[in-house]
């Protein structure tokens, strides 16, 4: 069984910034998803889930959806099946919630294979 585990969410005032993390929970996860990239989606209220970021295994690739390009960066650590979310320069349109995701490195096009819980992020001021 895979387990990824996400903290960090909470409330932000525009123009603010908030670190997301997300980790593989076990020596199992850890096994499974040591050559999967890493990502994260959101789902706004009222709307559909979609792409924000993703690094590959190696973690020398990323990719990021056009709204947040230049505010995200996401990295990861392979040391412990990690990845990162730094958000900064937030706006309201960035109120969702976040998921951690495990798959293919172009999940942009193709769904993962695993996800995490969800973290809630609120930009409001």
């Amino acid at each position: 069984q895979v387990t990824l585990v996400e903290s960090g969410g909470g409330l932000a005032q525009p123009g603010g910034s908030l670190r997301l993390s997300c980790a593989a929970s076990g020596r199992t996860s850890e096994r499974t998803l040591s050559r999967h990239a890493l990502g994260w989606f959101r789902e706004p209220p009222g709307k559909e889930r979609e792409f924000v970021a993703v690094v590959s295994f190696t973690g020398q690739l990323t990719d990021y959806a056009s709204s947040v390009k230049g505010r995200f960066t996401i990295s990861r650590d392979n040391t412990k099946i990690a990845v990162n979310l730094q958000m900064d320069n937030l706006q309201p349109e960035d109120t969702a919630v976040y998921y951690c995701a495990a798959g293919p490195l172009n999940m942009d096009r193709q769904s993962p294979d695993y996800w995490g819980q969800g973290t809630q992020v609120t930009v409001s001021s």
